[in-house]
């Protein structure tokens, strides 16, 4: 149980209720990580639908997005996050456990395509440190073949990453997978 009260699905009413029904529709379950927003109907709602989107991203990736998370995550001490991402690829990507944790070790060596990799190593630098994210970083990803609203795409995505994982070990979610 986290430190923040929550609304678990068995006891949401009115908005929450609604929301969780789609999230159990869409994923089995609703995880703890997801009921930690259910304190503001308003924040629930608005989480849900950018996961959404950005599950339904035209140019992201699943494997790509899901790399995002379980790296940023890494380099955050998110151990809920790091694990459930892996989980994923695993399970929806189809990655084995050993691809999983040479991409831990090293992203240049995930089973992502080149293109996804540039993009992937801008996203980790932004996020570890954006004050060093150069324009040259950004033409390298570029000249991938990435446009400025993906690569836009991409960042928002590292750095709600580092919210949630603010969020997930600060209220101290537990893990239910």
């Amino acid at each position: 149980m986290s430190i923040l009260q929550t609304v678990t699905p068995e006891n949401a009413t009115g908005e929450v209720a609604a929301i969780y029904a789609r999230i159990q529709e869409a994923w089995g379950q609703v995880p703890t990580a997801i009921q930690i927003f259910s304190s503001n109907p308003f924040l629930l709602k608005q989480q849900w639908e950018y996961y959404g989107s950005i599950m339904q991203h035209p140019t992201l990736s699943i494997p790509l997005t899901t790399s995002i998370r379980m790296l940023v995550s890494q380099a955050g001490n998110c151990g809920y996050c790091i694990d459930m991402n892996a989980g994923m690829l695993i399970n929806m990507a189809g990655w084995t456990p050993d691809q999983v944790a040479a991409t831990r070790l090293d992203y240049k060596k995930s089973p992502l395509s080149d293109k996804e990799r540039t993009l992937l190593g801008l996203v980790l630098k932004a996020t570890s440190n954006s004050n060093n994210l150069t324009a040259e970083d950004m033409q390298a990803t570029r000249n991938a073949g990435w446009s400025d609203s993906e690569i836009l795409d991409a960042v928002n995505h590292g750095a709600r990453m580092v919210a949630s994982d603010i969020l997930i070990n600060g209220f101290k979610v537990e893990r239910d997978f």
